[in-house]
């Protein structure tokens, strides 16, 4: 898959995650896993990008005697899944043209 085109579900993957309820890195990362193999050194940049893109806001919750950062998505990120799913419906489209034409040349 293009770097780019990854980039940006990663984006709306973690986002997702984050819609039903806040969460900390390692989990995020075990539940992007589920659907595309993800390491830490690219999430945690992923993470900061979506902060600082007012997408994601975060806060520390104490965890066995240890300060945990988690993350909670805004009405930013929000609005970034829902454009991503109105795209998502164009690309679909363009798919389904595209592989139309091309059975039709293969038949």
């Amino acid at each position: 898959m293009d770097a780019q085109r990854k980039k940006g579900i990663l984006d709306v993957l973690v986002l997702s995650i984050l819609e039903e309820e806040a969460s900390y890195g390692y989990q995020i990362i075990r539940s992007v896993s589920e659907v595309m193999p993800v390491s830490e050194s690219t999430m945690y940049p992923i993470l900061r990008r979506l902060e600082s893109s007012d997408s994601v806001t975060t806060f520390t919750r104490e965890y066995n005697g240890r300060m945990r950062k988690y993350y909670s998505i805004t009405d930013n990120g929000r609005r970034k899944i829902d454009e991503f799913l109105e795209e998502w419906d164009e690309i679909r489209a363009i798919y389904e043209f595209v592989n139309k034409r091309k059975k039709r040349l293969e038949s």
